[in-house]
């Protein structure tokens, strides 16, 4: 995991690669630099349009494009995407579910100094409440790419969560099969399972590592798709670990956390540890500091797996 590449980054590399489909459209508000869709722009300027900071309008605009036949990605920050413009998304997108793909960029609390009021914290836990819509948060820019590729192919609404800083590629060199609703096995163990998405992947890793120099084999899964999320890959990691530990870049109220928590209740429950935000907001500062202020660490998720651990049926 030496390489890295920001998974905003790979986002608008892929909407570039794959924008040679006529019917692929690309909207944003205002912050194609940031977003990357400027280098979709660049190549295809004709199918690009700036729909200036009205985020409720462009979902609007979306949401007519795909009624056309048109496949859109709509992209701003995770934060004025999932609550700016939630109302449009949800009656304009979502319940006729139409082809748009929401590209999320900037969420969780890596923002970092853009501070609170930027971090999107609550986006999982809003987007995947919204019944026909598809939420993904990749790993790394490998599977960012297959994300948007698997975006173009799925029929109806998709949102993407992107990140700002450059994180670790786990995939490099892997053949990845990239399967919307299939999470990935990373490490193989019998000791508890660790769930993480997005950012928190490399991290879950790094903490398996440690684990593993004391003696406790974790078996890592990068779940990519929360939503619809990879039940029969929890269930069975529960049967066979009896213990799991989550870790995500945002609110554990609603988020994977949640989702997690809701497949074990009805169908394998076990003792289930998160890691993530504690219903808190966040605040300006560098991400790294962020990431340890408030234990989004490889050191948190060990914790959390000691705990989880020793509340295992005897």
């Amino acid at each position: 995991m030496s390489q890295k590449i920001a998974t905003r980054d790979a986002y608008g590399n892929a909407l570039a690669e794959f924008g040679g489909d006529e019917r692929i459209v690309v909207l944003d508000a205002d912050l194609s630099k940031s977003t990357k869709t400027e280098v979709f722009k660049k190549k295809y300027p004709d199918r690009f349009f700036n729909m200036g900071i009205a985020e409720g309008n462009m979902m609007a605009v979306a949401a007519g494009l795909a009624s056309c036949g048109k496949i859109v990605f709509a992209s701003t920050f995770a934060i004025f995407a999932s609550q700016r413009a939630c109302e449009q998304i949800r009656n304009s997108v979502c319940y006729p579910n139409l082809n748009v793909k929401i590209g999320a960029s900037h969420a969780g609390i890596s923002v970092g100094e853009d501070g609170a009021s930027h971090q999107a914290l609550e986006d999982i836990a809003i987007m995947r409440s919204l019944p026909n819509m598809t939420v993904i948060c990749p790993a790394d820019g490998v599977a960012t790419r297959l994300a948007v590729k698997a975006a173009i192919e799925h029929d109806g609404p998709v949102y993407l969560r992107l990140g700002r800083p450059a994180v670790p590629v786990i995939y490099e060199g892997v053949d990845l099969d990239f399967t919307i609703g299939k999470g990935v096995v990373l490490t193989q163990g019998d000791d508890l399972a660790i769930i993480a998405t997005g950012l928190m992947v490399h991290i879950a890793l790094e903490a398996e590592k440690l684990l593993r120099e004391e003696g406790i084999r974790a078996r890592v899964i990068d779940m990519h798709t929360i939503k619809p999320i990879d039940e029969e890959l929890i269930i069975k990691a529960a049967r066979e670990t009896g213990a799991l530990v989550t870790a995500e870049e945002g609110t554990v109220i609603g988020g994977l956390g949640g989702a997690v928590a809701e497949v074990l209740v009805q169908n394998c429950p076990v003792p289930l540890k998160m890691v993530g935000i504690e219903d808190k907001f966040g605040k300006s500062g560098k991400p790294d500091h962020l990431l340890e202020m408030y234990g989004l660490t490889a050191g948190s998720i060990v914790k959390k797996a000691k705990e989880a651990m020793k509340m295992k049926k005897k």
